[in-house]
This record gives structure tokens, sequence and C-alpha cells, in this order.
């Protein structure tokens, strides 16, 4: 299918559910961004913070973006300036040098907490044991220029679909509770990032607001940036 076909079946799904397309980017030309661009995509995904910094220079201003992918503290500085969502914050160090860097940008970032909940040792997180107390720790809210606003999570890369429903599921219950309990002025349940080419579908059906869809848009890896 082309890419307007693509985009177009993506915006027919996202608009029968509560989910948002965020198009991941990585790895892609400008120009083919900027096709999508021109077919009223918005909102695209980054997962290397100089990368995103150099295609935020060159591509229209109003694009919304979103670092998806493992943020190093040195990196954060790239993308302080325009960033409007960081998905997968991981400790309260990261959490600590976003606040820093916006301060310096006289910005409030807003950012997902990632939680682990895949059963491989390759992906980061938080675990859902950590999560309570950094959320009700004095550090993090004296962070004045950084908003929590959800949870991100990554399911297992398996064919067990029964397994990746039951993990996206358990990460809209530690959602729910969250969103149910006492929480600090600059957190707020609102945005869960789950979901995929590969399995937005069960993400959607499990209440996801947040999909972050790549090759089922662009197509697999074939460009060099």
């Amino acid at each position: 299918m082309s890419l307007e076909n693509n985009i177009n079946n993506f915006n027919e799904i996202v608009s029968e559910t509560n989910a948002k397309l965020v198009a991941v980017s990585k790895t892609k030309p400008e120009a083919l961004i900027q096709e999508a661009y021109d077919l009223g995509v918005r909102v695209f995904g980054e997962n290397k913070a100089q990368e995103l910094a150099r295609k935020h220079e060159n591509l229209p201003k109003d694009i919304e973006w979103h670092m998806i992918g493992h943020l190093q503290s040195n990196k954060v500085k790239y993308i302080a300036p325009f960033v409007s969502l960081i998905h997968a914050v991981d400790s309260l160090k990261l959490l600590k040098e976003i606040n820093k860097q916006a301060l310096k940008q006289s910005r409030t970032i807003n950012c997902l907490l990632q939680i682990y909940i895949a059963d491989e040792e390759t992906k980061f997180g938080l675990s859902p044991e950590e999560l309570q107390p950094l959320i009700q720790s004095e550090e993090l809210k004296i962070l004045e220029n950084i908003k929590i606003v959800g949870l991100m999570g990554m399911a297992t890369n398996t064919s067990n679909l029964d397994k990746i429903r039951l993990e996206f599921r358990s990460l809209k219950q530690l959602f729910d509770k969250l969103a149910a309990s006492d929480l600090p002025t600059n957190v707020i349940m609102q945005e869960l990032s789950m979901g995929m080419s590969g399995d937005y579908q069960i993400a959607i059906e499990e209440g996801s607001t947040l999909i972050r869809v790549g090759s089922a848009i662009f197509g697999e890896r074939n460009y060099t940036t």
C-alpha cells in the first residue's frame, strides 16, 4: 500500500478510538517525513536525540515531536528546547536532567514513565514496585519544569498474542490505579503509550491512548538518513 493509503487507514482506526497516532519516523529521510506531513500527519516519534534535533531544525515547526527511545542524560540538551513528549523516562536521574534543561529553556517538558512489562532482559523501564516510591518521592515533587503525564510500556516481542494482551492489560491496571490515587501536582495519568506496528490493535483494545507506529506506515527500514 502507498504511504497515503497507510496514513488514511490509521486515521480511520484512531478516529474510532481514544488512541492517537505517533508516526515513528526514526531512520526515515526528511523528504519522507515531509510527505507524511503534507498528508496531514503532525505527530512524529524519533529514538535518537541528535537526529531528532536535526529533523526539527529542517522540517515544519508545527510538528509535534515525541522522543520515544531510550534517552541518555547527556543527550537531553539537544531536544529540550522543542520536544513535546518524552516517552521512555526510566529513572529519577533522567527526570532531574530533563527538569534542569527545561528550566534553561523556561518551559515545562511532558514525560511518560516507562514501565518494564516485557519478559525480555533487553527492555528498559521501572518495575511496578519502583513506580510508587518514585512518584511519591520528595525529590520528584520539587521538579517544577517537568510534568509526568502518564505511562509507557513495550510488550514482549513474541507471537503469543495472549501474552502481549496480558502485559498491556497489567500496564493499564497500573495506570488506572495511579489515576485513582493521590498524586503530586506534577503528575497526572493522562496518556498511556503502548502498541507498535505489530501489536497496536491489541494495545488499543487494552486502553492505549498513544500508538507508536513506524513500519506499518512507512514500510520496513530501507532508507538512509
